[in-house]
């Protein structure tokens, strides 16, 4: 069974950065592709990065230039630079496996707010 544990959200001003991780147990982490969502209040949650199991990575475009996503296969981690933040990047952000599979149960989430 896969268990996820993301943290690094917080309060920060806009323009601000957060650096979010997540740690993946129970599975082969590296034999597959990862990824970070959100979801807002009131809206759907949303795919904000992807990466491969060979580290190549791809961005909405909302965030395309502000967030980097990583992942360190011997820690089983996935992280998530966020830099420039704005108040509609203010989510729960999740991770999981990339949306070509079936996602695992997801975890509790780390809440991120942008706000002055």
């Amino acid at each position: 069974q896969v268990h996820l544990v993301e943290s690094g959200g917080g309060l920060v001003q806009p323009g601000g950065s957060l650096r979010l991780s997540c740690v993946v147990s129970g599975s082969i982490f590296s034999s597959f592709p990862m990824g970070w969502y959100r979801q807002a209040p009131g809206k759907q949650r949303e795919s904000v990065a992807i990466i491969t199991r060979g580290s190549i990575t791809n961005y909405a475009d909302s965030v395309k230039g502000r967030f980097t996503i990583s992942r360190d296969n011997s820690k089983n981690a996935v992280y998530l630079q966020m830099n420039s933040l704005k108040p509609e990047d203010t989510a729960v952000y999740y991770c999981n496996v990339g949306p070509t599979y079936s996602f695992w149960d997801w975890g509790q989430g780390t809440q991120v707010t942008v706000s002055s």
